[in-house]
């Protein structure tokens, strides 16, 4: 029962009134159709203003020739993720010029989380999607996009066809990386990666393992962690290796967040002027650190725009054939990976 003094919604009628013309021109300057001149759009749109009305987005879309629904869905790993935040501000700044709202959620790397997710937006009618593929079989958006969804994957590519992505040097950054530290004389550089279902996590390591090889390093597996999850399975996994009867001189993090947690530890045991540092992804405050942490940026705004741009062409009816967008990651020397090994070592 509507509560005594409640405010009725304006209805299309109440705004054709107030405009003096027909419900039927209303619904030509809401839907942005043609065939009101100047004059009428202005006056009816005033008129909307004036009442505050809204229009009812799900029944005009019903209503619309093409369909659409005006929204788009992006499904990330986590959003807390300075990464995956600003990866979705850059999606939802390009959203927002095309006027279309973005649906958003994390999969936390769940492939079943992530089905479920998909299966969500898909029956919301969303125009087409941003997705971050979890880790493991991508069977839910294989079988999405051959029911004619819009996909675009971002960040890790797909392992099936027909489908647009957008990634960035993950190999050939991290082999910078450790020829970097290589070139100021570490021979023991240590890497700390991230779960090995994901595939820049096997990108990056393959990249340490072409960097170590160009070097002329041999590879000591005492030296590597994997399978790492979040900042502190980084610290752990730092504090282990300077128990090493032989610890390292240098370190390569994988990831944003274990570079967080290899930090923790270096500063715990005073070793951060000591022991070089090259991190794969910036974070905030980076930079204010001492030393400053030297990190792999990449350019999020433009992986966010690109794959918005993409989506967005295939919501327009672009039929080209797909297309893998490479967008390089950048070397930003601050400090922590430009410190050389001790004398001897």
């Amino acid at each position: 029962m509507e509560s005594r003094g409640a405010r009725r919604e304006p209805t299309m009628r109440d705004v054709a009134t107030l405009a003096k013309v027909s419900t039927k021109t209303v619904s030509r300057v809401i839907n942005d159709l043609p065939g009101a001149g100047p004059e009428v759009v202005d006056r009816v749109r005033a008129a909307a203003r004036t009442l505050g009305y809204r229009p009812n987005l799900s029944a005009s879309s019903l209503r619309r020739a093409d369909r659409r629904s005006a929204t788009i869905g992006v499904l990330l790993e986590d959003l807390s993720n300075p990464f995956d935040s600003a990866l979705l501000r850059a999606v939802e700044d390009l959203a927002r010029k095309n006027d279309v709202l973005v649906l958003a959620g994390s999969s936390e790397d769940d492939t079943d989380l992530q089905r479920e997710m998909l299966t969500s937006l898909a029956t919301r009618r969303v125009d087409g999607m941003v997705v971050m593929a979890a880790g493991g079989h991508q069977d839910a958006l294989q079988q999405e996009r051959e029911r004619g969804m819009r996909m675009v994957l971002v960040d890790r590519p797909p392992t099936f066809q027909s489908t647009d992505s957008v990634t960035t040097t993950n190999r050939d950054s991290s082999r910078e990386a450790v020829l970097q530290l290589a070139g100021l004389g570490h021979r023991r550089i240590a890497f700390l990666g991230d779960r090995q279902t994901l595939w820049t996590s096997q990108e990056r390591y393959t990249g340490y393992l072409e960097g170590l090889a160009r070097a002329g390093l041999t590879l000591r597996e005492e030296l590597v962690h994997t399978g790492l999850y979040g900042p502190n399975a980084a610290e752990i996994a730092t504090a282990s290796l300077f128990d090493l009867d032989e610890p390292p001189t240098a370190l390569f993090t994988a990831q944003n967040l274990l570079t967080v947690g290899a930090m923790r530890s270096l500063r715990d045991r005073g070793l951060h002027h000591q022991v070089a540092l090259i991190g794969f992804d910036d974070f905030p405050l980076a930079d204010m650190l001492e030393p400053g942490v030297t990190v792999l940026r990449q350019d999020v705004p433009a992986l966010g725009r690109k794959a918005a741009e993409l989506v967005f062409n295939r919501i327009k009816g672009d039929h080209s054939p797909p297309t893998h967008a490479v967008i390089p990651a950048t070397l930003i020397r601050r400090g922590s990976g430009e410190i050389p090994p001790p004398s001897g070592r």
